[in-house]
């Protein structure tokens, strides 16, 4: 590749990255909002992993997970999560 087409994929890059910072920024501010139900706020907190995952395999040149990886990572933790407020639930 010469120096212009590396300048331009450059750009690219910095311009994604700052399209995904917003997004993420957006997502966060999104998050304590109230009256949508669980439902929304997680389809938002998955949102924002789908996204950080995203920037990481853009701006870092290591591996970084999969989709199916990520979702799967995720679930176990929701379960866990889910395990625990149920145990929670059953001391009361």
């Amino acid at each position: 590749m010469n120096p212009g087409e590396l300048q331009a994929i450059e750009s690219q890059r910095q311009a994604l990255l700052g399209q995904l910072t917003a997004a993420e920024t957006a997502l966060r501010s999104g998050l304590p909002t109230r009256g949508f139900g669980e439902t929304a706020r997680a389809h938002m907190e998955r949102a924002r992993a789908h996204i950080c995952e995203a920037y990481i395999a853009i701006n870092e040149s290591k591996s970084v997970r999969t989709v199916p990886q990520l979702v799967d990572a995720l679930n176990r933790i929701q379960q866990m999560m889910d395990h625990v407020q149920r145990r929670k639930s059953l001391r009361i």
